[in-house]
């Protein structure tokens, strides 16, 4: 006799909320070890391919693990230094070119500001105070993101946990498999390949479109002479994440510093421009349906929805978590809304009738002494 519906919906939903407010309890505690998963579970393919390649699995994951500590090395000592000094250099900065641009206005246009004198003592005091938190500001966000690398659990545990993780990642999703409810074990195996391949083509070809993009943009903003332009192209590209975004802030904040910069000569501001607009234009036209492709199921909207949703909750532990976890849901709605258009609530249809048992009739046939149907006696 199967466990009812109901009984197994109140089994596995309590283990949902267990599973988040364990998250919401531990989140600092747990976020090396899910970092560590979610490396060992990018590069899980890799060491796959090194496999048929001829390595064994433990020395593919040794390859994998020492190139992605040489990578790690490279992006510490030469990426990160430079993007923290210019980004602290263009946080001091913006004073100065807020004020440049509220003279400009109040200068050329007086009339977008009803009250210009009123305007112009609020405009004044903000950047006032916007000057004199800048300082503050800066060291507090770099000190707390040099305190974030620099903290062992993430330089230490997260490589550890990968390693670890990568070396038996067959046996732990065979072993999971096994674990599945035999019952519903298809569907699962079903919706979590879906979850997958939504989950793994993202994330990968977006990370390829990332790197693309923030080589594209750092190296051109760097050779025009644009202040602060490797900073703001790698932080075009890290929020390209979110399609539109990064090329919108990106986009207006190198402009803005061009226009700071370079006033007056209006072909380094256009070349600003223009590296914007062939970034824009590869990226919609070639990298993101050639690499990350349309069939992940991951629309923007639903990103920004995750993200704000689990990082309110969560921390930044749930921003680690969202994007996986809208994959998911993503593919539970569709498995979901499937299931109701195949259903009768949507068709308005009953369900269908239970046949009717068979009716057994057994034959037995007449012996001589049995009387004829028509009461005569036995046949002749």
């Amino acid at each position: 006799m199967g466990v009812p519906v109901r009984l197994q919906l109140i089994w596995w939903g309590l283990a949902a909320l267990v599973l988040l407010v364990s998250l919401w309890l531990l989140g600092q505690a747990v976020l090396p070890f899910i970092l560590g998963a979610g490396v060992a579970y990018l590069l899980d393919p890799l060491a796959d391919r090194l496999e048929r390649a001829g390595l064994s699995r433990t020395m593919a994951v040794v390859v994998i693990t020492l190139a992605m500590v040489l990578a790690f090395v490279t992006v510490v000592l030469l990426i990160v230094p430079l993007a923290l000094r210019q980004a602290g250099a263009l946080i001091e900065t913006a004073p100065q070119m807020y004020e440049q641009a509220r003279l400009f206005v109040e200068t050329r246009f007086p009339a977008l500001i009803p009250d210009a004198g009123q305007a112009s003592q609020t405009l004044a005091e903000m950047s006032a105070a916007l000057r004199e938190q800048a300082g503050t500001l800066a060291g507090r966000v770099l000190g707390s993101v040099r305190g974030f690398v620099g903290t062992v659990a993430l330089l230490v545990i997260v490589p550890v946990v990968a390693f670890y993780l990568l070396l038996d990642w067959d046996h732990l999703v065979a072993r999971v498999d096994a674990l599945l409810p035999r019952e519903h074990a298809p569907v699962i195996r079903q919706l979590a390949t879906e979850i997958d391949a939504a989950l793994a083509g993202f994330l990968r070809g977006q990370a390829l479109v990332i790197l693309i993009l923030g080589t594209w943009y750092a190296v051109m903003l760097m050779l025009v002479g644009l202040p602060f332009g490797f900073f703001i192209g790698i932080m075009a590209a890290v929020l390209s994440f979110i399609p539109y975004v990064g090329v919108l802030i990106g986009g207006a904040t190198a402009i803005g510093v061009a226009l700071f910069s370079f006033w007056g000569d209006p072909l380094w501001i256009g070349a600003v421009i223009a590296i914007f607009a062939i970034g824009q234009i590869v990226e919609g036209n070639y990298l993101q349906p050639k690499i990350v492709g349309h069939h992940v199921g991951l629309h923007p909207v639903w990103l920004l929805l995750a993200l704000s949703v689990f990082g309110s909750l969560f921390g930044f532990v749930g921003l680690v978590l969202a994007v996986p976890m809208a994959a998911a849901l993503g593919v539970l709605a569709r498995f979901l809304t499937g299931r109701y258009l195949a259903s009768g609530l949507y068709t308005g249809e009953g369900a269908a009738p239970e046949p009717a048992a068979p009716l057994r009739v057994e034959l037995v046939p007449l012996s001589p002494e049995t009387p004829s149907p028509g009461g005569q006696g036995p046949a002749a």
